[in-house]
């Protein structure tokens, strides 16, 4: 029988008006840190502006990647961390910040062991694009990697009762006159209150959904809609720059190449479902990519079509290794044949094009050549089996990698590039770990190195006080 699991937020009559630090989103980011900071021994609290708690990580489906990791062994496969980190650096355009990317690919695989010691195993391993080796590491069930680790990192929360409020809107971060970080100020119940804390964490994410702000640093993308859920509009960004923070690469906004768009609504298909075997073809049923290309790469080709997209084309042995496929298929977005005749008439594809572009591929699986695209991941299981399988995509906004400038240790750099006291910032909020394009599965991977590097910190910080 499924558990049963249903976090209550604390009631606002439990908010207290001090604590040893205030985490500022309720994300994946937020409760690593909550989670790390209490078991340090200090007494934190989350503070969450939306009604939901879980920000975007909720809508990440593919899973975490990592390097060197006891998972990637029992699947028979060698890593280094020194590939995960070329992979990053060329996936990135060369323009990753090089610290925090040795910082985050060293620790990495530590990340996964975190999560293993409180019962959040990851132990199936798969690959996204811009990877040469197997090392996105999702649980064994397959359940889309987000949701499952918000909802197993809340019942550490719960168990270690750590107050987390919802409907809590950060305005203003708190100074000293020497310029230390010493609260904030935030608004909730029509009211504004204060809260004072020896450090603050802001784990609010980017600005994906703030299209003015998108718009501003990349007109162009206007006409895309975006994956983001409403409340990721770059509050921590702008509550960091009032305090004098520098950021940097704003101008870097990820758009995503496989999004189902549908009645005003994206809807991410995760890179997991190429990863583990899908194609994309064309209106003329044709392959036009390496499918696991950098997502800046396949985005690319996708407009170079200026055709409204493209079909991901997948088989039930695909369909099995992805269980976010159910959730797409109970939504209507994907399309079914018992063979491929029938799934090309019902996306009006042509048939004897479609059938020939599968063979093709079935050869280069079954060759590990693909002589068309030089794809060399994602190749273990060919398409030669139905039933088959149809989901419209085309590109939408997902990922802005630039934020708030951080050093390794999460410490917020100001504009003369000095730390400023108080201030930790992790996960999409900040900028500069992922150059000019993420690689699928760092963000999950971020969240977690960075939001366990943030509440060690924190402790470091305050014990020097």
């Amino acid at each position: 029988m499924a558990e049963s699991f249903q976090f209550q937020a604390n009631k606002m009559a439990e908010l207290v008006n001090n604590y040893d630090v205030i985490i500022v989103g309720s994300g994946a980011t937020g409760l690593t840190s909550a989670v790390q900071a209490a078991e340090l021994g200090l007494k934190p609290v989350i503070l969450e502006k939306m009604a939901k708690i879980g920000g975007n990580s909720t809508r990440a489906s593919s899973g975490m990647n990592a390097a060197e990791t006891i998972p990637q062994l029992q699947h028979h496969i060698v890593d280094s961390m020194d590939e995960f980190y070329s992979d990053t650096f060329i996936g990135g355009g060369q323009q990753n910040d090089p610290q925090l990317l040795r910082y985050f690919t060293d620790h990495s695989a530590l990340a996964v062991e975190w999560l293993a010691h409180h019962d959040i195993n990851l132990d199936d391993v798969t690959i996204t694009g811009g990877m040469h080796t197997k090392r996105t590491h999702r649980p064994s069930s397959m359940k889309p990697i987000g949701g499952f680790l918000v909802t197993q990192l809340l019942k550490q929360i719960a168990k270690k009762k750590i107050p987390l409020f919802t409907d809590v809107q950060v305005t203003k971060l708190l100074r000293d006159e020497t310029g230390q970080i010493t609260g904030v100020q935030a608004q909730t119940e029509g009211h504004e209150i204060k809260i004072t804390s020896g450090a603050v964490i802001l784990a609010t994410g980017g600005f994906g959904a703030n299209a003015q702000l998108i718009s501003e640093y990349q007109p162009e993308l206007k006409k895309y809609p975006t994956t983001n859920q409403a409340g990721a509009t770059g509050d921590g960004i702008k509550l960091g720059i009032s305090a004098g923070a520098q950021a940097i690469a704003m101008d870097q906004i990820q758009v995503h190449p496989t999004v189902a768009q549908v009645n005003n609504h994206a809807y991410l298909i995760g890179e997991a479902v190429r990863g583990e075997g899908a194609i994309l073809v064309n209106q003329a049923g044709q392959r036009f990519v390496d499918e696991l290309n950098t997502r800046k790469q396949v985005t690319a080709a996708i407009e170079k079509l200026h055709e409204n997209g493209a079909y991901l084309i997948f088989n039930q042995a695909v369909r099995e290794r992805v269980q976010a496929i159910e959730f797409y298929a109970s939504i209507g977005l994907v399309q079914t044949g018992d063979d491929l005749n029938q799934l090309a008439t019902g996306i009006q594809i042509d048939p004897d094009t479609l059938n020939h572009t599968i063979t093709e591929w079935n050869g280069a699986v079954k060759n590990h050549s693909d002589h068309q695209f030089q794809r060399t991941t994602g190749m273990e299981r060919d398409l030669s089996q139905g039933p088959y399988y149809a989901i419209h995509i085309a590109p939408a906004v997902h990922y802005t990698m630039g934020g708030l400038k951080i050093n390794s240790q999460t410490q917020v750099i100001d504009k003369q590039d000095r730390v400023i006291d108080g201030l930790f910032a992790a996960g999409e909020v900040a900028g500069g770990l992922h150059g000019n394009n993420r690689i699928g599965g760092n963000s999950i991977a971020e969240t977690v190195i960075f939001g366990c590097q943030a509440g060690q910190q924190v402790f470091r910080y305050l014990q020097k006080r």
